[in-house]
């Protein structure tokens, strides 16, 4: 390699469909690498038209919509080598390529070959793998170019790619065949979803991979919540000789990020690997101010009952406002939230703009405590939420009187305990939805991932909403989150929440309802779902590890996983009638995502039969 020369990776957040923003943000995107003085940008992995455009890349008009786009794009890379993600059409198959422009013209098109189908990726639906080596022409405004397994030269750089998976595949990946042809520099256009922890398992990757492949390793990866479900991070990497010398703050508010480095093996200002604590609450926020202004909405609605759930999701949207301002200045914010300035008089801008975009209320009923009241006030009072009350019992009181004389009895809690629970959850739903309707507003379902599992929710009731923002959280994090978000996050008005056991309140109070009396504890929850969930285990082989891990009887732990997996089974159809929610962790419960499972079956009868006889 000659003398050094500068190189760009930029992170945009895209939107499927909106194609003039998505391609103003590419092409502000190179004009800042531009102006940076870089020769190479690098984009991500299908920056044209957005990662998460699902069935639209099996039609015929959608990839030739993105090379229409291309060609606006080429003339605006005058005087730097422009690298951008496209889905392109052979003939009866779609390849995930990525553009190399040139001083505004375009020299190929990299092909993918390794398809992400674990979790929530399902590349094979749409896209086909290309083969190691091989290169053919395809037409592009009458002119023939290169598409396949291609290396450029830039200078005295020779320069290659992996897209994304190719990365992650061991031995078969393409970066060993990149040293083979002895390239200096490799490229990773990603779309790498985000999760919890994920961010050190790609330090990890560009570490290893400078070092094996004996090169730079630049990876950019999209931003943002692009589609309704995934998160992207928005991470920028450049690694040499196993250390990664530049990385950038990831998760920003912002349309996109360009990070630009000399290729000299110099540490720049690197962002530290951050807590799964901050991560949730960075990846939550952003999130949710996507959804807000991709949906066109006007704000947020939430019943905000006082317990862990509710007011999880309230400091969710407290946080979107803090960090969207901290990041975009408080006019960016307000315009891309589609909001008035405050008044200048006003002291607390996010207070009075949390006011404006998320409104709150207790809805109690004669089992509801004041304890959960003064919770959800007071945290909505310290957020600056609005804030409403109201209680529902004549609501439960008419339709129980209707039903009690439909079938000539009256309803006890002896006889009749779930359904005198979910009347009250269910008569909740139709007057919240009102008020996101007046609102022109989202209505926030507060179900989470522990609830998911067991069914421990009530359908129409408390999983109404528009987005389930932490549907695929388990509530073990949720309760620990709560705590660290307390003290990390300054939110005084948690102090209450933080002091409360959870509980449905859906039974009279001095049946002392909690949600672990109901099931079990949420610890024990977590553990056995990620071996049945996340790695896919068998009743016998949990119990088998489980019965060495944690200090229970035998005879309990096995009534646990029993319990588990029939109420798993049994509530597979409320599973599918969730609202969207965000990936988070490594693992959700979503049948649309990450985990399908029948709706009808037979329960693991036999597998659960075994346990007893053991």
């Amino acid at each position: 390699m000659t003398s050094p020369i500068k190189i760009s990776a930029a992170t945009v957040n895209q939107t499927p469909l909106d194609w003039s923003g998505n391609l103003d943000r590419i092409i502000r995107a190179v004009k800042e690498a531009k102006s940076e003085k870089a020769e190479i940008l690098c984009l991500p992995e299908l920056a044209i038209t957005g990662y998460g455009s699902e069935d639209l890349f099996l039609s015929y008009w959608f990839p030739q919509k993105a090379l229409s786009q291309l060609s606006k794009l080429i003339p605006e890379c005058k005087g730097i080598t422009v690298a951008v993600g496209l889905p392109i059409r052979v003939q009866d198959k779609v390849y995930n390529t990525v553009a190399v422009i040139e001083n505004a013209e375009l020299k190929g098109f990299v092909a993918k070959q390794f398809m992400a189908i674990d979790g929530v990726h399902y590349e094979f639906r749409w896209f086909t793998p290309w083969k190691a080596n091989e290169v053919i022409q395809v037409e592009f405004e009458g002119k023939s170019f290169p598409l396949g397994d291609l290396t450029f030269h830039h200078k005295g750089i020779h320069y290659g790619f992996e897209i994304c998976e190719d990365a992650w595949r061991g031995n078969e990946r393409p970066g060993y065949r990149l040293k083979d042809r002895k390239v200096d520099l490799i490229f990773n256009p990603s779309a790498s979803h985000f999760a919890m922890g994920k961010s050190q398992l790609r330090v990890e990757l560009i570490e290893e991979s400078s070092k094996i492949f004996d090169c730079y390793y630049c990876y950019a990866n999209l931003l943002g919540n692009e589609a309704g479900r995934m998160i992207f991070d928005g991470e920028i990497m450049l690694g040499k000789s196993g250390v990664v010398i530049s990385r950038n703050e990831l998760l920003s508010f912002q349309d996109f990020q360009v990070r630009s480095f000399y290729l000299k093996p110099e540490v720049q200002n690197l962002q530290p690997v951050i807590s799964k604590e901050k991560e949730f609450a960075q990846a939550a926020s952003l999130a949710l101010f996507d959804y807000l202004r991709k949906s066109k909405s006007k704000g947020f609605v939430l019943s905000l009952s006082g317990g862990a759930d509710s007011s999880t999701i309230a400091i969710l949207v407290s946080e979107m406002v803090k960090r969207g301002i901290k990041d975009l200045g408080l006019l960016l914010f307000c315009q891309k939230a589609g909001i008035p300035l405050p008044p200048k008089e006003i002291t607390e801008p996010e207070k009075y703009l949390v006011g404006k975009l998320l409104t709150t209320a207790y809805q109690g009923t004669k089992n509801s405590s004041d304890d959960t009241f003064n919770s959800a006030k007071s945290l909505a009072e310290s957020i600056g939420a609005t804030f409403y009350q109201w209680t529902i019992d004549e609501e439960v009181k008419t339709y129980t009187e209707k039903i009690e004389q439909a079938i000539g009895r009256k309803l006890t809690w002896e006889q009749d305990d779930i359904t005198l629970q979910n009347i009250q959850a269910r008569s909740r739903s139709p007057i919240i939805w009102m008020l996101a309707n007046i609102n022109n507003a989202l209505l926030l379902s507060t179900s989470n991932r522990s609830e998911g599992d067991v069914g421990y929710a009530t359908m129409d009731g408390d999983t109404s909403g528009s987005i389930s923002p932490i549907a695929a959280v388990d509530k073990f994090f949720i309760l620990q989150w709560l705590s660290w978000a307390e003290k990390n996050l300054d939110q005084p008005g948690l102090k209450w929440v933080n002091s409360l056991q959870p509980t449905a309140e859906l039974r009279p109070l001095e049946r002392t309802q909690t949600d672990e009396k109901d099931l079990m504890p949420y610890s024990v929850i977590l553990e056995i779902e990620k071996l049945a969930i996340r790695d896919r285990r068998s009743p016998m082989d949990i119990y088998l590890i489980l019965n060495e891990e944690l200090k229970l009887e035998s005879s309990l732990l096995k009534e646990y996983i029993k319990k588990f997996f029939r109420l798993w089974s049994r509530n597979q159809w409320k599973r599918e009638r969730l609202a969207p929610s965000f990936h988070l962790d490594e693992f959700n419960v979503d049948p649309k995502t990450w985990y399908r499972f029948p709706i009808l079956s037979g329960g693991f009868t036999e597998e659960l039969e075994q346990l007893d006889q053991i």
